[in-house]
């Protein structure tokens, strides 16, 4: 590797390792960023159970991404220090088909999705909960595990060949622990690597037989086409432009079918724009020249742009992050 990508390399893995294992074991799966309710990691889970599977879970996932907004939007109420009394006028405003209880606008989603699930449905639990503490906005694990379940139950007898998926940036098996807990993980050969050595130590203690390693993006140790396929969250804008081309070849080069890869920072301009945060970087970047970037080595990009796809798809209108892209590319 050339010597500017080992310092760029070394400066991002310090930048890791300073951080004690129990925080990087709860980074990226606590509050909007769980991915139990993280539109892109669902979208994620969905990518990998259509290789499976086809279409044919396509309407279950539909509504798993209509709770996962819901999840959401009630987040934001817990965190505004909604009382009880008002949650529980919610739920009675659904029932009366209402879009608007004391102030508090239902928006079109929440409504819809409602009226389409029989009833009692689980926004009975969700709108008959609130938290204890105002600080602590943590749902319940009867709550959180709501579509978790559901898909265990419903992949528990289904069989399948098996998939060989390559996560790079995995982390302290972010999420790769939902992958297990969905009922996913049997239908995957799964290989995970991350740079820091905590987040793969911490992996390693959650799942002792699955693959972990400490690996770099730059420089992955595996021959060309060695997976089927490979996801990723949130890596290609904390490296210079070079170094995040370096990674966008290496990902390619090991990847025989597709890969999913979310952004969290992007726009519809032609240029990146390159930032700096301490010792490794923060761009936006280009979504056209990352198009054009995987198209060198793939046939097919779908962009994905989040918050256009939940306003076409479901009438969501206050996404999270207006800046946030999932490429499928095949």
């Amino acid at each position: 590797m050339e010597f500017q990508y080992q310092q760029e390399t070394e400066k991002l893995r310090n930048s890791w390792m300073k951080h004690k294992h129990k925080v990087l074991r709860n980074y990226l799966v606590e509050d909007i960023q769980d991915p139990r309710i993280n539109v892109q990691s669902i979208l994620c889970r969905h990518w990998l159970i259509e290789q499976l599977f086809g279409d044919k879970f396509a309407y279950l996932a539909e509504h798993e991404l209509r709770y996962s907004l819901i999840m959401n939007w009630l987040n934001k109420l817990y965190k505004r220090n909604i009382r009880v009394n008002q949650l529980q006028a919610i739920l009675f405003g659904l029932i009366e088909k209402q879009d608007n209880i004391d102030g508090i606008e239902i928006p079109p989603y929440v409504s819809h999705t409602f009226a389409s699930l029989a009833c009692p449905n689980y926004n009975y639990d969700l709108l008959n909960w609130a938290p204890s503490d105002t600080n602590d906005t943590a749902f319940p694990e009867y709550i959180i595990t709501t579509f978790q379940r559901i898909w265990s139950e419903v992949l528990e007898n289904e069989q399948s060949q098996k998939i060989s998926v390559l996560e790079p940036a995995c982390g302290s098996a972010n999420d790769y622990r939902f992958l297990a807990s969905f009922g996913m993980a049997k239908f995957l050969n799964y290989s995970g690597f991350d740079l820091c050595t905590k987040n793969i130590t911490n992996a390693k203690h959650m799942f002792p037989d699955v693959f972990f390693n400490t690996g770099n993006v730059l420089e992955i140790q595996a021959e060309d086409k060695s997976f089927d396929y490979c996801f990723l969250h949130d890596l290609f804008e904390h490296f210079s432009i070079e170094a995040m081309e370096l990674a966008v070849k290496e990902i390619c080069r090991v990847t025989r079918k597709g890969i999913c890869t979310s952004f969290f920072n992007m726009h519809d301009e032609k240029e990146h724009i390159i930032k700096t945060v301490h010792d490794y970087y923060w761009n936006r970047l280009s979504m056209s020249a990352m198009v054009n970037l995987f198209k060198q080595y793939f046939d097919r990009v779908k962009v994905i742009h989040i918050d256009s796809f939940l306003s076409s798809q479901f009438s969501c209108g206050d996404t999270q992050n207006k800046n946030a892209y999932t490429f499928i590319i095949s």
